[in-house]
């Protein structure tokens, strides 16, 4: 499988570092990208080709990934058009929706939508995928082998969920990142050093993360058996539960949601 990049970011470098090797060929890569810089890490670190403007090697590829951000997708896509052919392309931008990209692209219709996240960078990654009616069995098993090189997969049957997946896994490791900052800061003012607390705070969300991805029963019922009534767990979920913590990450969410749903309507109307 032939693979371009459009884009030589930290997501394309932690998908091609999970390609190289595995999924295809160093020489069948090959990256798209401005930043000069970019590009020599790119080949230096894995081999693969490069080029600081599009060239002919896309039109040899069979997919195409879009690794670009939302509000440049416009113009790269405007430059693209004249190599695509039959390739599949790939955007993994946020809001960018498929009606818009096959329109950008004179009708193209071999478009698959994916959300990846920052944990793609050691491997450990989620992605939320949609495809395009028009995709293939083949293309779909293209693109689930580009992203599961980087963690696991998740497909979806509506477009519209991609927003909720932007704001559930796209985004969610800022929300673990500031839950361990604050945990970081308790552990500080309660007498721990920081360095203390975070090693604590991080070992705490890792242990937990996988007692629930083994356990059979719901992470309410594991909540409840860590919280005995009337002792410090209690104490701090029910302070927790006065805050209102639990309906202000709810709504959090939802506006994460609804600001990928504004970067479709705002980018899409070109």
């Amino acid at each position: 499988m032939k693979i371009a990049f459009i884009g030589g970011g930290n997501m394309a470098a932690a998908l091609i570092g999970g390609l190289v090797g595995k999924v295809a060929a160093a020489q069948d890569i090959h990256v798209v990208d401005l930043n000069a810089q970019a590009l020599a890490s790119l080949k230096d670190r894995f081999g693969v080709s490069v080029a600081p403007a599009m060239d002919g090697a896309l039109a040899s590829a069979d997919v195409v990934v879009l690794a670009v951000k939302p509000q440049q997708m416009r113009d790269v896509v405007g430059s693209l058009k004249p190599f695509i052919g039959a390739q599949l392309v790939v955007s993994i931008a946020a809001g960018i929706r498929m009606v818009d990209l096959s329109r950008w692209l004179d009708g193209h219709e071999a478009i698959v939508r994916a959300m990846p996240n920052t944990p793609a960078l050691i491997g450990k990654g989620i992605t939320g995928l949609v495809p395009h009616e028009k995709v293939s069995t083949l293309q779909r098993a293209q693109a689930d082998s580009i992203l599961k090189a980087v963690g696991q997969t998740l497909w979806l049957s509506d477009e519209a969920q991609i927003d909720a997946v932007t704001a559930v896994s796209g985004s969610g490791p800022a929300y673990v990142f500031y839950f361990l900052e604050a945990m970081e800061q308790a552990a500080a003012q309660l007498g721990l050093s920081p360095a203390e607390g975070l090693e604590l705070a991080k070992a705490t969300f890792e242990g937990a993360t996988e007692l629930a991805r083994r356990s059979e029963e719901s992470v309410a019922t594991l909540r409840e058996r860590v919280t005995s009534k009337g002792g410090t767990t209690y104490a701090a979920l029910t302070s927790l539960e006065q805050s209102g913590v639990k309906d202000a990450i709810v709504k959090a969410l939802q506006a994460a949601a609804a600001r990928s749903k504004e970067l479709g309507d705002e980018f899409g109307k070109a």
